[in-house]
């Protein structure tokens, strides 16, 4: 009868074989990439100008939301193909309606909830 822990010697040995590969795509990368530092080279890059200034800026929280209210849908639009696609199943009709809903009501309370908050104003 094998030990118990003999399962897990697979686990580790592909796991070690992974970290291995990895190590070494690194290290034959940084032995084979030509490395010619200059000054410019090693200055701060910002959208082709000239950093000017201490290298902390604030940025208004409405960026962010913008961002996070992108994804919300870029989800909602990753979730909305497949379901449009298996609702013409058969058996699939009502609860994927109603899932589909619910889900639609969870996007609009956010929606209203920022348009409230005044997030989709350009101004």
């Amino acid at each position: 009868m094998h030990n118990y822990f003999d399962t897990y010697v697979v686990v580790l040995v592909l796991l070690l074989v992974g970290a291995g590969i990895v190590a070494g795509g690194l290290a034959a990368n940084r032995a084979l990439r030509p490395n010619r530092p200059t000054a410019e080279k090693l200055t701060t890059y910002e959208c082709g100008v000239d950093p000017v200034g201490e290298g902390w800026a604030h940025s208004h929280v409405r960026y962010y939301v913008f961002a996070y209210l992108y994804v919300v849908f870029a989800v909602d639009a990753v979730f909305l193909f497949p379901w449009a696609t298996i609702f013409a199943e058969p058996g699939y009709g009502a609860t994927t309606l109603g899932e589909m809903f619910v889900f639609l009501g969870f996007l609009a309370t956010g929606l209203a909830y920022a348009a409230k908050k005044g997030v989709l104003s350009w101004v």
